[in-house]
């Protein structure tokens, strides 16, 4: 990948469980992030959550919550949802919109929650991290440090140790659905979420030297032989 040219603020926001605690007590309330990812990406009215898609495709939603006039407060280039914790890299569209966009998503989230299981209280540790990105090669490599956090679900320590089943990481990567991964390597999952053009302009990249270049970034960052485990990328 190569950095082509940003046209607003590009942000990494992320937020944890308090006391590192689960955020999502089952696949419905994973989807219920997901879709406030969409629905609270709008500076306008948000619509009550009885009235959203309930089913894992969001183009199966209804056409008066697709179909209304929007104006979006960022770009969602690549997110994760991990069960303690998220991360979403974004470049604004307003100015500020980074900062309302995660107030939103993360004050949605704790509602709901909050409501479903009658419980009471902060659900993240704190005000979310919003953390401006400069264009260094620290910002080449953040996609790949994002969508490579499931891996620790299998293998708790890969970034200290190296992944011992490269073929088992690649294939769970591959079939995990709760973030954008699926979609900018040409998968679709959540089509609608991430602006995967402007992605693929920001970086340099295209879907199939997107996928390539993470494996080899994989195998470089822990070492770790990628032998046949991705031939099926190839």
């Amino acid at each position: 990948m190569g950095l082509g040219v940003m046209k607003g603020d590009v942000f990494h926001i992320l937020n944890r469980g308090v006391e590192k605690r689960a955020i999502f007590y089952n696949e419905k309330d994973r989807l219920r992030f997901i879709y406030g990812l969409y629905d609270f990406n709008d500076a306008n009215y948000a619509f009550p959550y009885p009235y959203r898609c309930k089913t894992r495709s969001l183009g199966h939603a209804t056409s008066e919550w697709i179909g209304r006039e929007r104006k979006e407060l960022v770009d969602l280039l690549c997110w994760v949802a991990m069960p303690n914790h998220s991360h979403n890299l974004i470049q604004e569209k307003i100015d500020g919109g980074g900062s309302i966009f995660s107030k939103k998503i993360f004050g949605g989230h704790t509602k709901y929650i909050n409501e479903k299981y009658q419980r009471s209280g902060v659900l993240f540790q704190g005000r979310s991290k919003i953390i401006k990105v400069e264009r260094d090669p620290h910002f080449f490599y953040l996609p790949f440090y994002i969508l490579a956090n499931p891996i620790k679900l299998i293998e708790p320590h890969w970034k200290e140790r190296g992944i011992r089943n490269m073929k088992k990481a690649v294939d769970f990567l591959e079939n995990y659905p709760w973030s954008s991964f699926l979609d900018v390597i040409g998968k679709e999952n959540f089509p609608l979420l991430v602006n995967k053009d402007l992605f693929y302009e920001i970086f340099q990249t295209s879907e199939k030297k997107f996928k390539k270049e993470f494996f080899e970034w994989l195998e470089s960052y822990t070492g770790t032989p990628l032998g046949r485990a991705t031939s099926k990328y190839s």
